[in-house]
């Protein structure tokens, strides 16, 4: 009898992670396909799908210091690209997914090719209305570490700059 309950135990707990396991696939397939039609969207410069993906208070981090576009702001610095036809064009070839417990909030990182060649793309996504929208994306070019003193060298001056001007209004608060 022990060994029958201990089977049964076995069961519903292998069974249980089963379930839990393909749930958790089909949401990372779902995040998987909103990102890659996201990215999709800005290559075929279509502004709407874009914006659609993104959540209202959406935030997109750019590759320059100075760029922390609010949605809206985004929109605007983005439509002139949109409008030409020509956006910016990044495919994945590297994406790591998270979700939290309850599969409704999500991050992750991912290696692009673009026109930049490879950037790190990470950020957050959170399930509304059963669609996944992107709350927050940080996109960086990525430096070969035997590179950085190189590149630390063309951004000094430009840097300098910002990091004086950004403590000004830092101390201005």
């Amino acid at each position: 009898m022990k060994n029958i309950i201990k089977n049964l135990l076995v069961v519903l707990l292998l069974s249980s992670y089963s379930y839990t396991t393909a749930q958790t696939n089909s949401v990372k397939e779902a995040i998987n396909t909103t990102l890659d039609n996201w990215h999709k969207a800005a290559a075929e410069a279509n502004f709407e799908d874009y914006f659609n993906f993104m959540s209202s208070d959406g935030v997109f981090i750019g590759t320059d210091a100075t760029e922390n576009w609010q949605n809206n702001a985004f929109k605007t610095f983005s439509k002139p690209y949109f409008d030409k036809g020509k956006a910016w064009d990044f495919t994945a070839i590297e994406r790591n997914i998270y979700t939290n417990k309850t599969n409704d909030f999500a991050w992750f990182d991912e290696l692009l090719d673009t026109q930049m060649k490879i950037c790190r793309g990470s950020g957050v996504l959170e399930k509304v209305n059963d669609e996944w929208k992107i709350k927050h994306y940080v996109l960086s070019i990525t430096i070969p570490n035997e590179n950085v003193t190189e590149v630390t060298k063309l951004k000094d001056s430009a840097d300098n700059q910002l990091i004086t001007r950004l403590k000004k209004a830092l101390d201005n608060l």
